[in-house]
């Protein structure tokens, strides 16, 4: 791990905690005071994509947002805008995925942060903002009860992330990159170090994510979907 960034340590543990501080804050909020139920709403999806425009806003300042090697097709970069498409349109087939590619690959994400700057340079501090943002967006939607998984999402969030994992494994075939980690693992200690040498660990991947998928969906089965509350 980079220097002044220790896994596990006080910043990460902080960071850690913030993100479901955040969503439950605003839960409170949005449960407590109904006319500004829509303003938080959607306040939320402006600093997530705000978030966003600043990041690659510096990137085009820096001359850093090059083709092939830094577009925004990691899974991560799917969520969020699956996340962001559900705080202003509350539309069940986009939450069905960031429910789960959320909650999963972008909770990963931060416990496991594959920095490849410095902390707290502006790309690792933007790289735990993002992907906690996208997070506790998702929070924030089944906490107050805007949102839930529909009744087979773990089939359709299992299928589109295979769909999503063939198209990425095409790009990084031809322009030999490494997006979703099909070429290698990334560098960084991370749950793929558990599930053996490549190709296996692409493998292992999937009986992950269907195990997390459906621990995600046992706590949610059943409820309302889509309803404001």
């Amino acid at each position: 791990m980079h220097s002044g960034f220790a896994l596990f340590g006080p910043i990460h543990i902080a960071i850690l905690c913030a993100v479901p501080a955040l969503a439950g804050a605003l839960s409170v909020a949005h449960r407590r005071f109904a006319a500004a139920r829509v303003y938080i709403r959607y306040a939320f999806a402006a600093a997530l994509a705000a978030d966003n425009a600043i990041y690659y806003g510096w990137l085009i300042a820096h001359h850093s947002l090059t083709f092939p090697g830094h577009m925004p097709f990691e899974l991560c970069d799917a969520s969020m805008v699956l996340a962001l498409v559900s705080l202003i349109f509350l539309w069940p087939p986009a939450f069905d995925l960031a429910y789960y590619w959320a909650l999963a690959g972008g909770s990963m994400a931060l416990l496991t942060p594959n920095l490849v700057e410095p902390f707290p340079s502006f790309a690792a501090v933007q790289f735990f903002v993002s992907h906690g943002l996208t997070v506790a967006a998702v929070l924030y939607l089944v906490w107050s009860g805007l949102a839930r998984p529909r009744a087979w999402s773990v089939a359709r969030a299992m299928a589109g992330v295979n769909v999503f994992a063939v198209l990425m494994g095409g790009f990084d075939s031809i322009y030999k990159t490494n997006y979703f980690y099909l070429r290698a693992k990334p560098q960084n200690p991370s749950l793929l170090d558990l599930l053996g040498p490549w190709p296996w660990y692409i493998a292992g991947t999937e009986v992950v994510a269907l195990v997390l998928f459906v621990g995600l969906y046992l706590p949610v089965r059943g409820a309302q979907r889509g309803r404001i509350w």
